[in-house]
């Protein structure tokens, strides 16, 4: 089993760790290679998989990793093709994250999930999907009707609550506990498989409770602004909010 660090820790961006297996190939020849720890996330939730690179420091041998995912309880790497020879199992590694990307990644979710809380909060309406890229998103609601307006509204009140410097928690509860609280899934479906005993939690305190699998920065003010790029219809009652951040972080300093 893969220690996953970064569902406890989204700022640990360095570590050594050590290759357990290396799988078959990528259909062109990427290898695929799985860790005893890794800083990855493997993708989930709307939110693309990490990048960044393998360090064999005995020999200087490197590896560009450019995705990854999760295949049970393991976490598999999947490395650029190269001519040369993958980590063989037992190498020591250092392994790094491409952490500009990760942290944008991190500011860009922690974004929608304000914007969540907003439009939960001040309209009742529920997530009926979304995705991100770094730096920029997007969420479906269950609105009847939107409007240049209303949309205003909304950035303006998502970047006033943004300013307030929210710190962000997270919390693994038991599946009974968490069920427990009001309106903690958000979705129109809930998308959360039966046999899963605990439920991980995101909240931003004082505005948004969700269960969430992504990584996240500490507090509100590290997401910097958003401006609302687009919104358009999907259905009867589906409207769709693009955004995408605009300012620095405030602390965009690694763990």
């Amino acid at each position: 089993m893969t220690d996953a660090i970064c569902y406890r820790d989204s700022y640990a961006n360095r570590i050594e760790a050590k290759v357990g297996a290396v799988m078959a190939a990528a259909p062109d020849g990427g290898a695929l290679v799985v860790l005893d720890r890794t800083v990855f996330y493997p993708g989930g939730g709307g939110q693309p998989a990490d990048r960044g690179a393998f360090l064999r420091a005995v020999d200087g041998r490197s590896w560009q990793v450019r995705a990854a995912r999760r295949e049970g309880a393991e976490i598999v790497h999947e490395l650029e093709p190269d001519d040369a020879e993958p980590p063989r199992p037992g190498d020591q590694l250092e392994v790094e994250l491409d952490w500009a990307r990760r942290h944008l990644l991190m500011r860009t979710h922690t974004a929608l999930h304000a914007l969540c809380g907003v439009v939960w909060r001040d309209y009742g309406a529920q997530v009926t999907g979304g995705n991100m890229e770094p730096g920029s998103g997007r969420m479906d609601f269950e609105f009847e009707r939107m409007s240049g307006e209303l949309v205003d509204t909304i950035e303006t009140t998502v970047n006033q609550e943004l300013a307030r410097g929210r710190e962000i928690r997270v919390n693994v509860l038991p599946r009974a506990e968490a069920f427990a609280i009001p309106d903690l899934i958000r979705t129109k479906i809930n998308l959360l498989p039966a046999g899963i005993s605990e439920i991980r939690t995101v909240e931003i305190v004082g505005l948004d409770l969700q269960a969430d699998g992504g990584t996240h920065v500490a507090s509100t003010t590290e997401v910097g602004r958003i401006r609302v790029t687009g919104y358009e219809s999907k259905g009867r009652i589906n409207k769709r909010i693009r955004i995408e951040l605009v300012d620095a972080p405030a602390d965009g300093a690694q763990g």
